[in-house]
């Protein structure tokens, strides 16, 4: 299989290499020419995924068109926000006969659109049955050392979630099948903005018992506004939901947890976000996930407080109190 990924972050470089493994034809395309000339010529890449060989046969460009055009499968491994902005740059393509998967996470603000959304309103002369969307608990500097890992290929069309599962399935990245795309791709988006509230009440010096309460309520609540935009309720309950959940909310490779962790702490959002590299999709999510709580009418408390901490420099310890003392009622 041809096949292009689009965005050479950690997570597309990791994914590159899972479908080279599989003895796929892999062109990695970057936007940055001084990235691609670094990458080739170390054939690593030092900014994202530090110490793992990216072996000649992966082909590294920086003309779009060339990385895209003719093939089988577009892996699209960009932050959320830039989706749009990169399938408008491939849209004239032929494309009616490529898979094209999502692997990013988050909700477009404004627009309010999940990734798929996206996807079928720039490429709307493409065949929606194309369409797929690949997420999980994966972090991308243990999928690239082989350390076993299980996601889920959700799609509008069963025989492209076999064919996604397929191209990237090996002995330690195991795929599994959905056919609810909304609630898989809700739950990856979502979780992140409940690791910031987790990460938040470590910098803020609360306990476990905490930590477990944001994670629990915050299920509950990402599952309440996933049910009323369509998705089903068991999808929250596997891999792109509480499996996401827990290991961005726990490991040290999680950047939403570091973000609230370091605000947590005292420290800004603006100057957090500009020390890091790479994208923390939860902020931006926590927006749009406000956003369509009102528009929806669903309440989430969790995410309310999340937001004002980011947004409104509200003190994590007068959110906390705050959630604590609402008024008592039944757990749902």
């Amino acid at each position: 299989m041809r096949v292009a990924v689009l965005g050479a972050g950690s997570w597309g470089t990791t994914l590159a290499l899972v479908l080279a493994e599989n003895f796929h034809e892999v062109a990695l395309w970057t936007y940055s020419g001084e990235q691609a000339e670094l990458m080739r010529a170390t054939r690593e890449n030092p900014d994202f995924l530090p110490g793992i060989p990216v072996p000649e046969f992966i082909t590294i460009l920086t003309d779009i068109e060339k990385a895209a055009a003719g093939k089988d499968m577009i892996v699209a491994a960009v932050p959320s926000q830039f989706l749009r902005s990169v399938l408008q740059q491939i849209a004239h393509l032929e494309l009616s006969q490529t898979i094209i998967v999502n692997v990013a996470k988050g909700i477009e603000n404004h627009s309010l659109m999940t990734m798929s959304e996206v996807m079928l309103d720039v490429l709307a002369h493409e065949k929606k049955s194309k369409l797929a969307i690949l997420s999980g608990p994966s972090h991308a500097e243990e999928v690239s050392k082989r350390i076993p890992t299980a996601v889920v290929a959700a799609s509008f069309n069963a025989r492209t979630a076999k064919a996604v599962a397929a191209a990237f399935s090996t002995p330690y990245f195991r795929v599994y099948l959905n056919d609810d795309i909304y609630g898989v791709e809700l739950g990856g988006a979502l979780k992140n903005v409940i690791a910031i509230g987790a990460g938040i009440g470590d910098g803020a010096g609360y306990g476990d018992n905490t930590k477990a309460a944001i994670m629990t309520r915050g299920v509950a609540e990402m599952s309440r506004l996933g049910i009323k935009m369509g998705a089903l309720p068991r999808t929250f309950a596997g891999l792109s939901g509480v499996g996401d959940l827990f290991v961005t909310c726990m490991s040290k490779h999680s950047r939403n947890r570091y973000v609230g962790e370091e605000i947590g702490r005292g420290r800004t959002l603006q100057v957090v976000l500009d020390e890091m590299v790479m994208v923390a999709e939860g902020v931006a999510t926590c927006q749009s996930s406000v956003d369509l709580a009102l528009k929806h009418h669903v309440d989430l408390a969790v995410f309310t407080e999340v937001h004002r901490v980011l947004f409104e420099n509200k003190n994590p310890r007068q959110a906390m109190e705050e959630l604590m003392t609402r008024e008592i009622k039944r757990e749902s």
